[in-house]
């Protein structure tokens, strides 16, 4: 009899371990099935087509807080997320200051465009790099100033002042115009600087890039760097710019690719290189990468490995919905630049499983 009911107690906790087991798994399993990401709206749009066009094809779940790059940078700090997204690489002295090692994977690039609301205003609104600094300085204050003028002739510029438009909240978007104003002016450089947050001199804050684009839609003769894919859906005019060769040149993939493309060799050595203001002939010159932020050591496996199948995805068969976002496709040098850090990654220091 005893024996008997030792038989049964056996094979109860057997079936209990095996239960749990089952659970366990099953638990990795969703685990697995979900992502986590916060930062830049820079590359919202597609990021928003990538996730969901891959969920539909994996069953993987991404779910991406659009709140800007500074605190996706404090978020994957403080490890609250799967991974940031910054259009700002991070310097050296930000690395170090990362609990763990952090890798950067290139995404795609983009355009920053100087959208306007001028009513009155027919025609192509040019900017010199001279120009741009002296709005964003406080220097040049009326559309009818006579540097204006002189820029765009054959067009009647308004007397109207001029509202400089910002973004309020750390942002990658502003470390991309910030860098490229750093590069054109000196007095930019000395007075502000580039960064994520900068002392604006004038000028109103807008949250995101979309806060930046609806108070643009809404003010009379104000001005502000958005994403070109945010001036676009919000019908706003934008800017062509005087680029490093003289020319003016209009924001589009295809002069963001111009650019891009002039940078793949300093790319190649360091993604973290800037690409605005650059030697190409047709190369739009306000324009920077966006970077997904990862930690090249995962504790979980599941999600290790999941993540590092979805930045494979990204880096190839992601591109391909790139254009038709308004944004610039990866350069086949930074495309292998990326695929080599996505095999360094490892979870718990031990290689991923093959994919």
């Amino acid at each position: 009899m005893n024996a008997s009911r030792n038989s049964i107690i056996v094979r109860r906790a057997a079936s209990l371990a095996a239960a749990l087991l089952i659970s366990g798994a099953i638990a990795t399993q969703a685990a697995a099935q979900m992502l986590t990401g916060a930062g830049a709206t820079f590359p919202y749009p597609i990021y928003s087509k990538w996730f969901d066009t891959y969920k539909q094809k994996t069953g993987v779940e991404i779910n991406y807080q659009s709140i800007g790059s500074g605190a996706g940078i404090q978020q994957v700090k403080a490890g609250t997320v799967d991974f940031g997204a910054s259009d700002a690489a991070l310097s050296n002295t930000a690395l170090k200051d990362m609990p763990r090692k952090i890798v950067h994977i290139p995404t795609v690039a983009g355009a920053v465009v100087l959208a306007y609301n001028l009513q009155g205003f027919s025609g192509e609104l040019k900017l010199t790099p001279e120009l741009i600094s002296g709005i964003y300085l406080g220097k040049i204050t009326t559309w009818n100033d006579p540097r204006l003028v002189k820029a765009n002739p054959g067009v009647t510029m308004p007397a109207a002042p001029i509202l400089a438009v910002h973004r309020s909240d750390g942002s990658g978007t502003t470390n991309i115009f910030t860098t490229y104003l750093s590069l054109v002016s000196t007095d930019w450089k000395e007075l502000v600087g580039a960064a994520t947050s900068v002392s604006w001199p004038v000028g109103v804050g807008g949250k995101g890039n979309d806060g930046v684009a609806g108070v643009v839609k809404q003010t009379p003769g104000a001005v502000g760097y958005v994403e070109l894919a945010y001036a676009k859906q919000n019908q706003l005019p934008y800017a062509t710019v005087q680029n490093k060769s003289g020319k003016f040149v209009e924001a589009s993939t295809a002069s963001t690719t111009e650019s891009l493309n002039a940078s793949a060799a300093s790319l190649a050595k360091d993604v973290r290189n800037p690409i605005a203001n650059s030697t190409a002939p047709d190369g739009y010159p306000i324009c920077g990468l966006t970077f997904l932020l990862v930690y090249q050591d995962n504790k979980d496996p599941a999600k290790a490995k999941a993540l590092a199948d979805f930045l494979d995805w990204a880096i190839h068969d992601g591109q391909s919905f790139a254009e038709d976002l308004d944004y610039a496709k990866l350069p086949d040098a930074v495309v292998k630049v990326d695929e080599g850090v996505i095999k360094t990654l490892t979870s718990a220091g031990k290689p991923l499983a093959a994919r």
